[in-house]
């Protein structure tokens, strides 16, 4: 999801500049979401309807579904919090903004007053022409970016979304050149960056526990989309613990950074279990794997170096959800057996 934003002062051309780049842009075929914002009141439906009266009865939502889906909300949302949500709602392509000078995304200016460092075009919206605007969707494609904050691109030195952000803009980076995220994050939302292990982490730990489930009861044949909600959360405290792997009996190096996240990830699994044991030691083994293939596949757990019962359902998620871990760490030749333990340094 590529983000622009178009500011300017009043009067100045703000909105019909964006509609010619969205009607550009859709015109090139792409997904587009557009959001407008203003320092006035915008009511979105009208006086005496059935969903005013809603709004006016207290409800802090209302939605409209008919020939076309509105939401109300009495509130004005963060910019990030928005287009995070934008993601739940469809693949856009593109999302352009009218508005939100202050923010940190690619800007196209219709007045000099408001020219700051993300400014990428100036542009005069009552005399630019056909080619102009082509030309504007241009530069669009090359300079526009994801949330600043979900941007990473360790192979090109950066791990700084605000510094990797400035890099698009001066077109010294290109959006192909950032890592592959596959999860997006948001904490009480606000918006949690997440690179592309601990991305890769979290996608392969849920599907791990999803494809142990029957979806097709739920009329699920195939996964598109992932969406988890998780409420009413206390934070668990982080652990420091010691993690070592082996993989067909051979120690697996890994740094500190993979270890805290393995080593908390397996204790969180095992505490779900609701053992009664203080967790001082783990010990997962995953033995007799045939090409990837877990179903056949023997599982033991031990805690405080007692073995722990577990049922079929449980060592299904357990095979799972710590084979797709450690698939993630890039482990050359076939993997045939799993040794994990955890323990305190």
């Amino acid at each position: 999801m590529k983000i622009v934003s178009i500011v300017g002062k009043k009067n100045t051309g703000k909105t019909s500049l964006t509609v010619k780049v969205i009607e550009e842009l859709t015109k090139r075929g792409y997904n587009v979401a557009s959001i407008k914002h203003s320092h006035h009141s915008i009511e979105m439906d009208k006086e005496n309807t059935d969903t005013w009266k809603h709004k006016q009865a207290g409800s802090n939502l209302v939605v409209g579904v008919g020939s076309t889906t509105f939401f109300n909300v009495k509130a004005e949302y963060d910019l990030n919090r928005i287009l995070f949500l934008l993601k739940h709602f469809d693949n856009f392509d593109f999302v352009i903004i009218e508005g939100y000078k202050n923010y940190n995304y690619p800007k196209i200016i219709t007045s000099p007053e408001v020219r700051d460092k993300y400014t990428i075009k100036e542009v005069d919206s009552f005399k630019i022409d056909e080619n102009g605007v082509s030309e504007l969707a241009d530069l669009i494609e090359k300079r526009g970016h994801d949330i600043v904050d979900t941007l990473f691109a360790n192979n090109c030195g950066f791990n700084n979304g605000e510094a990797i952000a400035e890099e698009i803009r001066n077109e010294n980076l290109s959006v192909d050149d950032l890592d592959n995220i596959h999860s997006y994050l948001s904490i009480d939302n606000k918006v949690i960056g997440l690179n592309r292990f601990v991305s890769d982490y979290l996608k392969q730990n849920i599907l791990g526990v999803i494809s142990t489930l029957n979806l097709e009861d739920y009329g699920v044949e195939d996964i598109n989309n992932i969406e988890l909600i998780i409420p009413n959360t206390k934070a668990t405290p982080k652990i420091d613990k010691k993690t070592t792997i082996l993989i067909n009996d051979n120690p697996l190096e890994i740094n500190k950074f993979t270890n805290d996240i393995i080593a908390n990830s397996i204790n969180a699994m095992v505490n779900s279990l609701k053992t009664k044991d203080n967790l001082d030691n783990i010990n997962i083994e995953i033995s007799n794997i045939y090409n990837k293939n877990l179903t056949d596949a023997n599982i033991t757990l031990k805690t405080n170096n007692n073995p722990v019962d577990i049922n079929k359902f449980t060592s299904g998620i357990l095979k799972e959800t710590i084979f797709a871990v450690i698939s993630i760490l890039k482990i050359d030749g076939e993997i045939n057996n799993i040794k994990i333990k955890v323990e305190s340094d």
